[in-house]
């Protein structure tokens, strides 16, 4: 979301960098930039102004001035004054000390509400028995498509037709009462409710969001906000704030390619902090929000934990599998795919990459020119070939590579180049596997023991 941003503010410290101890001049028209450049990413422009001018009064501070690494120390700057701006801690979820814990989900149509709830509720499955609640009973399928994602996520759900609840119910609250009282009964320690939306905010959407607070008073209301609407998402915070005194907000469609200024701005206009951030479709595509972690993306720092993480919640049966793969010194075609495998589970490729240090900086390289497709075909050329092929792929000759890059859609060529790569690969292991030999480098790369991009 951020990538248009983050190439402006390196262009502006590479000028810095080159002209190593910075004037004042040279600072007013850095920041000049950087002001045009958070407008341009639809950052609200007053928190754009406050933010320059906080930069600004501590760039001119005599000690960076002075320093024979100033560049460096105005891009420290604006990093701190970014994570300033959107919240320098996480904000924690407030679970209730006597259960249940109410999270009152609101937002208007559109923001992804539904969505959100149920992958809220699927983060809290670990450790937490949660329920998420059909409340909007106006809008078309609604309640269908909570049940649906529901079952999807494997976690309980309450609506019309639940037991206690009559199948063509139209009033919301019985089912929140309906709701509490089943959640008793099984023993779920966290109900989500998930609200009715409307296209606009209107007196008939607020009166039923305080009823429902009223029958059933929330620990969290959190508003849900779709990132790509730019400052609109600002003004619909502040106005659902007023109203329902919001907890957190939860922005949604943080991966997408929009300019992402809301996601800046929205804790200091609103003063709400931001919990939590949508960054795709799937179920687990929910993160906690953390102001340095985007920060440093849209600094070019990377985002190390992040990369950690995705490698974490890789499944411990792929982690079961590759261990298995590898008894014996082993490293096979089937190695290889599982490889492949979980490489695709931690999303697509030029985000992973997005993630390393420095990576943005790297000349060709950039997430619009980099994608899951190799991978994908790497996984079918494997997937063609026989058992034995995988085993043993010195087997592979003329006729079988022709027969496997015909039943993976692929070419003779890109065969070859998959089993040279792999060839390369099992060296490399063959080389940390050899006790107290480590890594050779000549062994890999013709012995000069140099790597070239």
């Amino acid at each position: 979301m951020f990538d248009a941003l983050r190439m402006k503010l390196d262009a502006v410290f590479s000028k810095l960098r080159n002209k190593g101890k910075l004037s004042e001049t040279d600072v007013d028209l850095a920041l000049r930039e950087v002001r045009k450049s958070l407008l341009e990413a639809d950052v609200d422009f007053k928190a754009v102004k406050e933010l320059v001018e906080k930069i600004r009064a501590r760039a001119l501070q005599l000690d960076v001035l002075e320093s024979i690494t100033a560049a460096q120390r105005v891009s420290v700057v604006i990093y701190e004054e970014l994570v300033s701006l959107m919240g320098e801690d996480a904000a924690a979820l407030s679970i209730a000390s006597k259960p249940p814990t109410v999270i009152l989900m609101a937002g208007l149509q559109g923001s992804g509400k539904t969505t959100t709830t149920v992958k809220l509720a699927w983060r809290l499955k670990n450790g937490h028995n949660p329920l998420v609640v059909a409340c909007d009973l106006r809008r078309p399928a609604a309640v269908t498509q909570l049940q649906t994602l529901a079952e999807q996520a494997k976690v309980a759900f309450y609506g019309p037709g639940s037991p206690g609840a009559a199948a063509e119910e139209t009033d919301v609250l019985k089912i929140v009462a309906g709701a509490a009282a089943h959640a008793e009964s099984h023993l779920n320690d966290v109900i989500l409710l998930d609200t009715a939306g409307r296209l606009h905010i209107d007196q008939e959407l607020m009166e039923e969001l305080a009823a429902v607070a009223r029958t059933l008073p929330p620990h969290e209301t959190f508003l849900v906000v779709d990132a790509m609407t730019g400052q609109e998402a600002v003004n619909v915070a502040r106005a659902f704030h007023g109203l329902l005194n919001l907890t957190g907000l939860v922005l949604t469609k943080m991966d997408g390619d929009a300019r992402g200024g809301s996601a800046l701005a929205i804790r200091a206009a609103t003063g709400v902090p931001v919990k939590f951030a949508g960054v795709g479709e799937t179920t687990d595509a929910l993160e906690v929000f953390d102001a340095r972690r985007v920060a440093g993306r849209i600094m070019g720092m990377g985002d190390v934990q992040g990369l950690l993480e995705k490698v974490q919640s890789l499944s411990s049966e792929s982690t079961e599998k590759m261990a298995e793969t590898l008894k014996g010194k082993e490293f096979t075609l089937e190695t290889l795919l599982t490889q492949f495998e979980q490489m695709e589970k931690m999303g697509p490729l030029g985000k992973v990459l997005e993630m390393i240090p420095g990576f943005n900086r790297l000349k060709g390289l950039s997430e619009a020119n980099i994608d899951n497709s190799a991978i994908r075909k790497n996984k079918a050329i494997i997937q063609s070939m026989t058992p034995a092929e995988r085993r043993s792929p010195k087997i592979i000759k003329g006729s079988r590579r022709r027969r496997i890059a015909l039943g993976s859609g692929t070419s003779v060529q890109m065969v070859n180049r998959l089993l040279a790569q792999y060839e390369q690969l099992k060296k490399l292991y063959k080389s940390f596997s050899s006790s107290g030999k480590g890594l050779n480098p000549k062994s890999l790369f013709g012995g000069s023991g140099r790597f070239k991009m």
